[in-house]
This record gives structure tokens, C-alpha cells and sequence, in this order.
């Protein structure tokens, strides 16, 4: 698996990769925008209430990468706009990097 060279991936000692994603809410579509502090900046549809983001966001990741949403889970940032997303490493060697990266 080779993983973009990029600051918001990062590849853990048990195989799986995390995700350093800032939000920003309640955009007119859900997108990459380039990078905020080191993170993937994703302007992303959804309202911040209810964890409706935080939804939308793991499954916007999961699309983009072209693996399972069980796969991709919240760790960090639950109300936060910086959040950190871990991608199982059983899912990794066929995750679509490429598809972030070009952000």
C-alpha cells in the first residue's frame, strides 16, 4: 500500500490510517477544499447538529476512498471542526488514496 505524501494521512503501526479532516459546515455541497493546518479541509453539506456531520462526513470519506462506511470510524472530535478519522487497515490496500490526495 502506498499512501500519497500528504500531511492529513497517516499510516499507524497496526496498518490502519488516519485522517486529520477540519470541517466546515453547512456548505452548498459536500468537497474537498484543500487543506486547513495540515488537515484535508472538507466543506461539507450537512448542519453540525445532531452528529448529522459527523455522518455525513464518515460517508463522504468512505465514497471518496471506495470502501465500506464500517470501515471508517470517528475517533477524535466528536463536536470539534478538527476531527481524526481512522480507516481500518483491512480496508486500506483497497482504499482509493488518490482520490483525497487530489484535493
Amino acid at each position: 500500500m502506498q499512501l500519497p505524501d500528504v500531511s492529513y494521512l497517516r499510516l499507524e503501526k497496526d496498518g490502519s490510517v488516519m485522517v486529520d479532516v477540519h470541517v466546515i459546515p453547512n456548505a452548498a455541497r459536500t468537497q474537498a477544499d484543500g487543506t486547513h493546518d495540515g488537515a484535508l479541509r472538507v466543506r461539507l453539506h450537512a448542519p453540525p447538529v445532531d452528529g448529522k456531520a459527523n455522518i455525513a462526513l464518515g460517508a463522504w470519506l468512505a465514497s471518496t476512498l471506495h470502501i465500506a462506511k464500517s470501515q471508517v470510524v470517528l475517533v477524535r472530535g466528536q463536536t470539534s471542526k478538527r476531527k481524526q478519522w481512522r480507516v481500518a487497515a483491512s480496508a486500506c490496500a483497497d482504499a482509493q488514496w488518490q482520490g483525497l490526495a487530489q484535493a
